[in-house]
């Protein structure tokens, strides 16, 4: 896996290389595209019931995972103080250990083409597994209708984000998944603006408009490329898992917060 940093100014001090990140105060919105779906979060309680659903379950999802996701429940999915904060939190619910929660514009939003802005502050700890994601809305039978990972962090690699593509011809099962990653040193210090430019040609991944992923529909085939169809938005804070709990959790480290500031939807004028 290619690794790349974002950092402009690279600092020696006492024969160390310090990295400095961006701010992300930097980044600029692009005035050629309007939007068409937004959450600003300025309201208060539980998340707008007719912009987003919820996953609900502690069934692992494929991946193993550890917690327990809820539905309508203040405790691990709010807003406040003009943000979204899920919420993963050491306690019992059925059979699982930990709860949290996922939500999903499936049902309610769902786009083809466009760019998906999310500004968010992350959390941190080993057994943490932030994501922002999207999956067809006609999904039959996965990876072949296609995941495009905006953002995925797992504590155990504080700071590494992760962007990827998941098709019938390349996922991670059969190791073949298309994906880079980006280091920014303050991930869950500082908000960050998480981008997804999404065309048919390609998609290109960016944090605070510093691109590190792009994948082109080079192949013209729908084993490499489902990316022609309305795809909806996940936002989702697992714990543990094949990957987020490769090296055990951390139960001291809960509860996590993870902070969204907004989701926004462009498409070109």
């Amino acid at each position: 896996m290619k690794i790349k940093f974002l950092n402009i100014i690279n600092i020696v001090i006492g024969g160390t290389l310090v990295f400095s990140t961006l701010n992300c105060a930097s980044y600029k919105p692009d005035s050629s595209r309007k939007l068409i779906w937004s959450d600003e979060f300025n309201y208060k309680g539980l998340p707008d019931s007719t912009k987003w659903n919820y996953d609900v379950g502690g069934n692992g999802y494929g991946n193993n995972e550890a917690q327990f996701y809820t539905k309508n429940r203040l405790e691990n999915a709010r807003v406040e103080n003009g943000n979204l904060l899920i919420e993963a939190k050491k306690e019992n619910w059925e059979k699982n250990k930990y709860t949290s929660a996922r939500l999903l514009t499936k049902g309610k939003f769902s786009f083809q083409y466009g760019t998906v802005e999310v500004r968010a502050k992350l959390p941190k700890g080993r057994g943490t597994w932030p994501a922002i994601w999207m999956m067809s809305e006609n999904m039959k039978e996965w990876p072949d209708d296609g995941e495009l990972d905006i953002m995925e962090h797992v504590g155990l690699n504080q700071g590494f984000v992760h962007a990827s593509v998941h098709t019938k011809k390349y996922n991670h099962i059969i190791n073949t998944q298309k994906t880079d990653t980006l280091f920014v040193k303050d991930v869950s210090e500082k908000f960050h603006v998480y981008k997804a430019d999404w065309t048919p040609e390609k998609i290109d991944v960016y944090i605070d408009d510093q691109k590190f992923f792009t994948y082109e529909n080079k192949e013209k085939t729908y084993e490499a490329w489902p990316f022609d169809q309305p795809y909806f938005i996940i936002l989702n804070l697992a714990v543990g898992g094949f990957w987020g709990g490769k090296e055990g959790i951390d139960d001291s480290v809960f509860p996590q917060k993870y902070f969204i500031d907004y989701v926004r939807v462009y498409q070109k004028q």
